[in-house]
């Protein structure tokens, strides 16, 4: 099979099956890491109804270092990627493009594979730094590439696996994919050069970008979208007041709303009368940033107790914000119990800036950022 002749020649050594072998194990590590902690974050984020009552709180950080090597493998990927399409170039374009029903097969799973990938790969880039261009909403279109990625993968290697298997181990005996010359002694010299400029560019770009969540690694995060110092009270911020459509009216007016067997309402002097309570949280938002912090606030176990709620009931938590999502959200009862989960009224020993949520907010162990509610006006018992 040759590939038309309008493409480029490709006739190096290393455009062969031991060498796409090798990148590609590579590259199948950091997507299995990045899909797996994926999965995490979106059964955290909406957790299916099995979950229920089951969700993890402990470790406390589990969210902040399973979002952060979501991040940091799918940076990881892209140049593991970019050198295995250069690897398989010349495959990639052969003519006739279809010959039997399994190269068919193959052929539609790789197109599948290649396109969804670079497709998952570039549109994560952009939600780190929170740059949507397009029209689709991105976390559901995120989430369903990684299942077509992953169905057209399994595909592929159950396609591919006696190729996969014959160079897993041992050095090719061609020097070009279907060449059938015999491979240069320099070969695998060339091999090593190349996996080793490979790990000098994984290594950069980990390095540069994974120092908003990696803390000792910030002071290298030249192409971090956040620094994990900067921002109100030492914290960084996704949303602001102004653009979560805060007014000064509703702040001066606010009460909190417990709505349950015994609903009550709270003035912001009230609330701060009750026992207080601090504890060292971090914040770890989808885009890869976190940082912990010291929180002060009201235990949720205590106010929903005090509402007649039964122990570790679910919980709908309201903000006063009118734009952005996540304004509704929803506490399972493996938080509300949790006696760190705390409706927030200080942070680092200073009462809440606006953008941080003032007058409360919520925080709560091994939670997306996203769910951790900032300027709640209302907590409303689930039955």
């Amino acid at each position: 099979m040759n590939a038309p002749a309008w493409l480029p020649r490709f006739r190096g050594p290393l455009h062969d099956a031991r060498t796409a072998t090798v990148v590609g194990r590579l590259l199948g590590i950091a997507v299995f890491l990045c899909f797996l902690t994926g999965v995490l974050s979106h059964f955290l984020q909406e957790p299916p109804a099995f979950l229920s009552g089951h969700l993890p709180t402990r470790p406390v950080s589990g969210y902040r270092i399973t979002q952060a090597l979501h991040i940091i493998s799918g940076v990881a990927a892209v140049p593991l990627l970019l050198v295995k399409l250069w690897t398989v170039y010349p495959s990639l374009f052969q003519w006739p493009p279809m010959r039997s029903v399994t190269h068919a097969l193959e052929r539609i799973s790789i197109a599948v594979l290649v396109a969804a990938t670079l497709l998952e790969l570039f549109s994560g880039l952009l939600n780190i730094v929170q740059w949507y261009p397009w029209p689709f909403g991105f976390r559901q279109v995120h989430w369903a590439l990684a299942w077509v990625i992953t169905g057209s993968l399994l595909v592929h290697l159950g396609v591919k696996a006696p190729t996969i298997a014959e160079h897993w181990r041992r050095a090719p005996r061609t020097s070009a994919i279907g060449a059938g010359r015999p491979a240069p002694d320099s070969a695998d010299a060339d091999r090593r050069a190349l996996l080793w400029g490979l790990a000098a560019a994984v290594g950069a770009v980990t390095v540069v970008t994974a120092g908003q969540s990696v803390t000792p690694l910030k002071d290298l995060a030249l192409l971090s979208p956040r620094d994990p110092d900067v921002g109100p009270q030492g914290l960084p911020v996704n949303r602001t007041a102004r653009a979560a459509g805060i007014t000064a009216a509703a702040v001066r007016d606010w009460r909190l709303h417990v709505d349950g067997p015994r609903p009550y309402g709270l003035t912001l002097d009230e609330l701060r009368s009750m026992p207080q309570h601090s504890v060292e949280l971090p914040i770890a938002c989808v885009e890869g940033w976190s940082k912990s912090a010291r929180w002060e606030g009201v235990r949720i176990c205590d106010l929903l107790a005090r509402a007649g709620a039964e122990d570790g009931a679910r919980l709908r938590v309201v903000s006063l914000q009118t734009r952005g999502g996540y304004g509704v959200t929803e506490m399972d009862s493996a938080y509300t119990r949790d006696t760190l989960t705390l409706l927030a009224l200080r942070l680092n020993g200073e009462v809440l800036a606006p953008d941080h949520g003032y007058p409360a907010r919520v925080i709560a162990p091994n939670r997306p950022g996203v769910l951790q509610t900032k300027w709640v006006t209302r907590l409303e018992v689930l039955v």
